[in-house]
């Protein structure tokens, strides 16, 4: 099948962000039980390991809810007691004040929980449960929800986000949100992120061939990868987390119902491909997790779509490339120039 349009993911796709969205998971998760739920420092909380397991159980494409269903299952091993609802604040710190002298009171129950820590085990529950943040909640039965605050604004009462953008943008933080820095001053994690494609190859692909990106990154940090490795000129449409949300907000308003827009729904493919003005084109997506293999796939139930596996910056790449073709891919490939070599048969 001839290709006429090919679509990319763009974290760990375009971008390795091995050293900073993985990375700014792991400090997220460390700041908020230290900074937050007073907890002794261990020597690591949570490894690069166990974050690459998180996201291949499936359901994971947003890093925040990554992030807090991390932090739910390690407070469930901690010693604090179950905590089932979470307060209403109408300031971040009224928020971290309520959590650490709630916290305060149960410092003798504390676990190290580099002793209890069964990340396998776990997720064979939350896979069970079909992934994502729904999915550890249910494994979890609800019962630690009142300790991680992760839900509305970040300058209300949602600190796992408001770590976690603090730690990625650094000092960009308060550009954008016109907010100060209160848990991370340091450079943002951003600054450690390399093109996995060359723009080299990048050029030539874009001589024989549209190009679109379907990301779930907020378009804010989209575009500010994009510029800062000039590569924008090379795609015609980019559909970030933004769009998502937007389309899900018009959904709701005729249907009175809350439904996700995110991968693994198809939604984000299908609107780069309406961008493209193609008609019936023939697609290529190219993802590195399991909820792009199973946006692929859906999508093609409307559309003619490969999907297509990519394992450059997965540590364990074997390992991997089975759970993207147990996810649907057609393919996997672990270079670009493979991509670049099946592009040009096709």
């Amino acid at each position: 099948m001839k290709v006429d349009l090919l679509i990319f993911d763009m974290d760990g796709v375009l971008i390795d962000v091995s050293r900073s969205y993985h990375q700014t998971i792991r400090k997220t998760t460390e700041l908020y039980l230290k900074s937050v739920l007073g907890f002794e420092n261990e020597e690591k909380w949570v490894n690069e390991e166990e974050v690459s397991l998180f996201k291949m159980a499936g359901g994971f494409n947003n890093d925040w809810d990554l992030t807090s269903g991390i932090l739910l299952y390690l407070v469930s091993l901690s010693g604090l007691p179950p905590c089932r609802a979470r307060r209403r604040f109408f300031h971040i710190q009224e928020a971290l004040s309520s959590l650490r002298e709630k916290s305060r009171r149960f410092l003798k129950n504390r676990n190290k929980l580099h002793f209890k820590r069964d990340f396998d085990t776990f997720l064979k529950k939350v896979k069970f449960y079909r992934g994502g943040l729904k999915g550890v909640r249910l494994a979890l039965k609800n019962s630690w929800e009142g300790w991680v605050y992760h839900q509305g604004d970040l300058n209300q009462e949602n600190l796992v986000k408001r770590i976690f953008q603090e730690i990625y943008l650094g000092e960009k933080f308060a550009l954008y949100y016109h907010l100060p820095n209160l848990f991370y001053h340091g450079k943002g994690l951003y600054l450690k992120e390399r093109l996995l494609f060359p723009r080299r190859i990048l050029s030539q692909l874009h001589r024989k061939i549209r190009m679109g990106i379907a990301s779930g990154r907020p378009r804010m940090e989209a575009e500010l990868a994009l510029k800062r490795f000039q590569i924008d000129p090379y795609f015609y449409s980019v559909v970030t987390l933004d769009e998502c949300r937007e389309e899900e907000e018009r959904s709701y308003l005729l249907t009175k119902k809350r439904k996700s827009l995110s991968k693994p729904h198809p939604y984000s493919l299908f609107r780069v491909i309406e961008d493209s003005g193609l008609s019936s084109p023939r697609c290529a997506y190219v993802g590195d997790s399991v909820d792009d293999m199973m946006a692929a796939q859906r999508a093609k139930k409307k559309v003619r779509m490969w999907a297509i596996g990519f394992t450059a910056s997965w540590p364990k790449k074997n390992l991997s490339k089975e759970s993207l073709l147990q996810a649907g891919a057609d393919l996997v490939f672990t270079k670009p120039d493979h991509l670049m070599r099946w592009i040009g048969k096709h």
